[in-house]
């Protein structure tokens, strides 16, 4: 990377700090904290859903399979799509409907004080896990960027780049200071704010790489046998089915994505926010996905994971692989930011407010949610420097994907519509659940406790030909059977649900809360600086000059659009 590229890195950081530092203007109090005070635009809410997605970790893990397999990392990241859309149908207005300012306030309800502890506290783990993931993701990234000279600090000897470790605590300062600072505001506008800049970037990568290998015909002529394949023996059709089912339950049950319809005005905004969320998800893959794929054709040898981001360097001009960088940061900002405002949330008002300190005050909850919010991410911090003893990126993310998300979220989904089942649906789908995948992945697997047993060995010797399709199909197959026999078996109506039913009645007496207009401002003020960045990048080259002045043009003509509907918005609101 050039100066420039650094110093757009080092504005960008001070950029975010900015922004937390506006949003934090707008907490009054732990509703603010933590939902927002349900004045979040639904377009903001849907743009957060589907960047609370990514993370860098996209482009370390979806990337490199899109680089390593090819069209199966798109196939993948559709079913993401199908899967929202379908939980945007079914699961998002009903959420909004609650009357609850957390996911763990319905549980608590629903199901009792000891289910939702232990969620908590499996739930925690489990997102730790998964965000320890996406910033290591962006620590590889930087440091494959940013080599050292002989004997600079934070230099790791064995690569000549910036040591992991240090790449590691740099990103998880920065990440952990804006999401105390601004609570669920800064984090929402992180979201849309990483996807004007992610967006963009990808828009000038796609077309550079194309002309990077000779186009369109060029490329599919070039690329290896089986490449534009939607499926593949490791990743099969069974186990794309399989993920929609994983995804459903994450995006309809996680609690980072219940704050986003939670964080609406109505029932109506969480619906719509979803579909736009989901539809982003069936478009963009087809563009977020091509650099990988692209420069498979160019350097066939890379290392996976730095494929991505590799395609970038070999075609930015000066400045844009910074900006990259930026965007990608920001993704994975987003992710964390999402988890720890939620945890924090939880462990604020769940657990310190009604366990500990009943009697404190609203400035009190939002000094000890950011008290939380810092120790949880210094905690994210030291779990992520264990990520490449489990593994690596990709084991991690999709091994833990399988392990936890059907038994732990199903449940929570099932209770928003069944008034059968009680409590014990936690128990026994966690229990049986974790019971089977923990014997799939720990038993029949190579190596396994069972793998040298000779009247097993045609199941164990299946089971590793079909690992990812068996784990991901186990994972949704398993919980969701345990759940279909308990409503079966269930009679009557649960208690959880009376109360939960009572919720909602309070809830539509509640005056329904305006959209904030500050969002859109944001966002027209920030594409007017990535408009003047993008204007003053082209200056510095005279190569590509005309690509980077014109998308300066679109995003000054974008960002006065932006600016002229928000200012009719407030005017014809106000009439109203």
């Amino acid at each position: 990377m050039t100066q420039l590229d650094y110093l757009i890195i080092l504005g960008y950081a001070a950029g975010l700090l900015v922004v937390g530092a506006i949003f934090t203007r707008k907490i009054k109090d732990s509703a603010d904290m933590f939902v927002a005070g349900g004045q979040s635009p639904w377009w903001v809410s849907g743009l957060s859903g589907f960047m609370t997605m990514f993370s860098a970790g996209t482009f370390v893990v979806w990337g490199g399979i899109a680089y390593r397999s090819g069209l199966v990392g798109i196939s993948i990241c559709l079913g993401n799509g199908v899967a929202v859309l379908i939980a945007g149908y079914l699961v998002a207005g009903h959420w909004r409907r609650l009357g609850v300012a957390t996911a763990a306030e319905y549980f608590e309800l629903r199901f009792g004080e000891a289910a939702v502890r232990f969620y908590t506290v499996f739930n925690l783990l489990y997102k730790m896990v998964a965000i320890a993931v996406a910033l290591y993701s962006i620590a590889v990234l930087v440091c494959a960027l940013t080599p050292l000279s002989e004997g600079a600090p934070f230099r790791d000897a064995a690569t000549g780049h910036l040591a992991v470790y240090w790449a590691i605590v740099a990103c998880g300062v920065i990440v952990v200071a804006y999401t105390v600072a601004g609570g669920l505001w800064a984090v929402l506008m992180t979201d849309v704010l990483q996807f004007l800049i992610l967006t963009l970037c990808v828009l000038v990568v796609v077309p550079l790489s194309l002309a990077q290998v000779g186009g369109p015909g060029d490329f599919a002529a070039a690329a290896p046998a089986g490449f534009f394949s939607p499926a593949t023996n490791e990743f099969t059709w069974w186990f794309l089915m399989g993920w929609v089912g994983i995804q459903f339950a994450s995006v309809g049950g996680e609690w980072a994505f219940a704050q986003r319809y939670l964080c609406v005005p109505t029932p109506k905004d969480a619906r719509k926010g979803a579909y736009l969320f989901g539809i982003l998800y069936l478009v963009s893959p087809f563009v977020w996905m091509l650099p990988p794929m692209l420069y498979r054709v160019v350097n066939p040898e890379a290392n996976p994971e730095e494929a991505y981001i590799l395609a970038c360097q070999s075609v930015l001009p000066a400045g844009m692989v910074g900006l990259m960088i930026a965007a990608m940061f920001s993704a994975t900002a987003s992710m964390v930011d999402s988890q720890l405002n939620v945890f924090a949330g939880v462990l604020t008002r769940d657990f310190y407010h009604r366990l500990f300190h009943p009697e404190a005050s609203e400035k009190q909850l939002v000094v000890v949610g950011r008290i939380i919010a810092a120790v949880l991410g210094a905690g994210l911090i030291g779990g992520t420097l264990a990520v490449p003893w489990l593994g690596g990126a990709e084991q991690t993310a999709l091994g833990i994907a399988a392990l936890l998300i059907g038994p732990l979220m199903l449940p929570t989904i099932w209770g928003l519509f069944s008034k059968r089942v009680g409590r014990s649906c936690v128990w026994l789908t966690v229990v049986i659940g974790f019971a089977t995948s923990g014997l799939i992945k720990f038993g029949l697997t190579e190596g396994g406790w069972f793998d040298r047993i000779a009247g097993l060995s045609g199941l164990t010797t299946w089971v590793q030909g079909h690992l990812r399709t068996v784990e991901t199909l186990a994972a949704v197959l398993v919980p969701l059977a345990v759940l279909v026999m308990l409503e079966l078996l269930s009679r009557g109506t649960d208690a959880g649900w009376n109360r939960v039913a009572r919720r909602m009645a309070q809830q539509q007496q509640r005056p329904v809360p305006k959209p904030s207009a500050l969002p859109a401002l944001m966002v027209a003020w920030s594409m007017a600086v990535l408009g003047l960045v993008m204007a003053v990048l082209a200056c510095f080259d005279r190569q590509q000059w005309h690509v980077l002045a014109s998308f300066s043009g679109a995003l000054f003509l974008v960002a006065g659009l932006t600016a002229w509907f928000s200012r009719m918005h407030r005017r014809f609101g106000a009439r109203r």
